[in-house]
């Protein structure tokens, strides 16, 4: 039996499974939305109000994994892990909670990402454009098979992105929206970075995953666009009702209300990556990172010594990139 803790900008996540003939089955999954990177662009540092939350969360986390007979766990940091200067302070005090958490590379993060959006995908000669938009970066794959023509992370993201551009408690209409707009401009301009690489690498399918998207994804099914794809017209028919919905704090169909903070920045972060790169259309994928983590760790379990060693086994997740 296996555990992962992904660590993300925004949310924690933990995922416990077991390997019973020849598949993964899932016995538990845990979430909190942290908000680790809150105001990590502006300041550098994990907030103290931040710290305590992820620590109240990892204490949680604990002793859901005391209650199953382990035979590794792997907790891997993303973003914040890698962008904050006091980050190795918050490794060192999950360490007294009996977790030690390992902080990865962007591309890195993206192997993973690749890895686990693919094991819940059917066999294809195609090539496939993977995304996974977190709080602080935007992960993306270009891949055939298992293997990886691009691989690259940006340093955008739905709570950098808030932070950056949006007011809070906002509630002018014409504000939010001038907002709005500059911060999909923005957007955009991150991602055309990378733009020529992505169209020489060629995709035939785009699929997206984390929060940001299964959001996204409700809200355009709840107005009709239909389930677990995104369009990209879908969402610039939908920029008014959006912002009638956040300046006036009224219900937004689909929207669950934890994650209303940060639509407007991952719709900004959406549209700019899906106008950058020409995706008219991109389907949901519930598994990302934890699955690609507990996909890697059946496989290597015989040289992957989490509980000993923090450090992640470089050779074993480079590749094409």
């Amino acid at each position: 039996m296996y555990a992962c803790i992904d660590l993300g900008s925004n949310s924690f996540h933990i995922l416990i499974g077991e390997w019973i003939d020849g598949r993964i089955e899932i016995v538990e999954r845990s979430s909190d939305s942290v908000q680790l990177g809150e105001d990590v662009r502006k300041t550098g540092s994990i907030s103290p109000a931040a710290y305590q939350r992820g620590l109240g969360c990892l204490q949680h986390f604990k002793t859901l994994m005391d209650q199953y007979p382990l035979e590794q766990y792997w907790a891997l940091g993303t973003n914040t892990f890698r962008v904050a200067d006091n980050a190795e302070d918050f490794i060192q005090a999950t360490r007294d909670i009996g977790i030690e958490i390992s902080a990865i590379s962007g591309v890195q993060e993206a192997v993973l990402i690749y890895a686990g959006v693919t094991t819940s995908l059917p066999f294809t000669e195609n090539h496939r454009l993977v995304i996974d938009i977190g709080g602080g970066s935007t992960e993306i794959i270009i891949g055939h098979k298992d293997s990886r023509l691009l691989t690259e992370s940006m340093a955008i993201g739905s709570v950098a992105w808030r932070d950056k551009f949006f007011s809070p408690k906002t509630s002018d209409p014409l504000l939010l929206e001038k907002q709005l707009d500059a911060a999909i401009t923005a957007s955009k301009a991150v991602f055309d970075d990378i733009s020529l690489a992505v169209r020489k690498a060629g995709w035939h399918d785009a699929y997206a995953s984390s929060g940001t998207v299964k959001m996204l994804a409700a809200i355009c099914q709840a107005h009709g666009f239909g389930k677990g794809e995104i369009k990209l017209a879908a969402l610039l028919s939908l920029k008014p009702q959006i912002i009638t919905a956040i300046a006036g704090g009224g219900d937004l169909p689909g929207l669950k209300e934890r994650r209303r903070g940060l639509l407007l920045p991952g719709l900004a972060v959406l549209v700019g990556l899906m106008q950058s790169y020409t995706v008219d259309s991109i389907y949901f994928s519930a598994t990302a990172l934890r699955e690609g983590m507990l996909d890697f760790m059946v496989k290597n379990k015989k040289t992957l010594a989490i509980m000993q060693n923090s450090q992640l086994p470089e050779v074993s997740l480079t590749g094409n990139s």
